[in-house]
């Protein structure tokens, strides 16, 4: 059973590797919260958390699915997690682990790719080039390949993450503050003179934050995890998160980024 997060499919296509592999359940986590969350696993069934680091944290939408799920006889099961992240992880996958533990859930192995950047919305922060790009996908092809017979062999103590220099430091005091102030979906604007009308915003909002009536208005309900899908996916750059992006690239996985100079 794999559960899993994502927002621009970097997590996604690492999840259906491993489920392909596994042969194995795979479950979208913002599906499985309109559900009871409640799990019984078959006989040796491996359970595998996929997720994006946002913000140096798992996020936030993947820690309340973890407090509200339970699992029949979890204990004594193979567990790993996978997560993906532009550059750093920070102390991500210890805080998975941590929620994982008040569930009776220990974590065998646990594995990190470094992906294609897609958040934008900072200073500092671009898409990479089309160069860049393909070098981290090829990168992380070779380490998830091998991470898939970790996880096939049932291999325990294996750990290949990317911490960062500080990862304290970003997880708890950088990637507190940005988890806790800069998860919103009140920036995102749509240029009604360049949007077309297609809708794909909102088809592509994994938690379904976009209500779509000839031009996408975002429901300011708390759901939005700041994931930019609809920003990444919109095919005329109509949608922004406040000034910032105007001049930014786009980025999906299994599409070249387009880069605005």
């Amino acid at each position: 059973m794999i559960f899993y997060f994502s927002g621009t499919g970097n997590t996604r296509w690492a999840a259906q590797q491993l489920a392909t592999a596994t042969r194995e359940r795979l479950l979208f986590i913002p599906d499985e919260l309109n559900t009871p969350c409640e799990y019984t696993l078959d006989e040796d069934e491996r359970i595998g958390f996929c997720f994006p680091v946002h913000g140096w944290q798992p996020p936030h939408i993947v820690r309340e699915f973890i407090r509200r799920m339970s699992i029949t006889g979890a204990a004594g099961h193979y567990a790993y997690t996978l997560c993906t992240c532009g550059d750093s992880t920070g102390l991500a996958v210890t805080m998975l682990a941590k929620e994982l533990s008040t569930k009776g859930i220990s974590l065998q192995s646990s594995q990190s790719l470094v992906m294609p950047e897609s958040y934008v919305c900072l200073p500092f922060m671009y898409t990479d080039k089309p160069e860049r790009e393909r070098e981290k996908i090829e990168k992380a092809r070779q380490a998830l390949d091998a991470f898939i017979k970790v996880v096939g062999q049932r291999q325990t103590g294996f750990s290949e993450l990317t911490l960062g220099l500080t990862p304290w430091t970003f997880s708890h005091v950088i990637g507190a503050y940005f988890n806790r102030f800069m998860i919103s979906d009140k920036k995102f604007t749509v240029d009604s003179d360049t949007c077309i009308h297609c809708g794909r915003c909102a088809k592509e909002c994994p938690v379904g934050d976009i209500v779509f009536e000839e031009t996408p208005s975002w429901k300011h309900d708390n759901s939005c995890t700041c994931c930019l899908s609809c920003y990444h996916h919109c095919p005329v750059h109509a949608i922004n998160y406040g000034r910032i992006t105007r001049q930014r690239g786009q980025y999906y996985f299994g599409h070249t980024a387009a880069h605005t100079p």
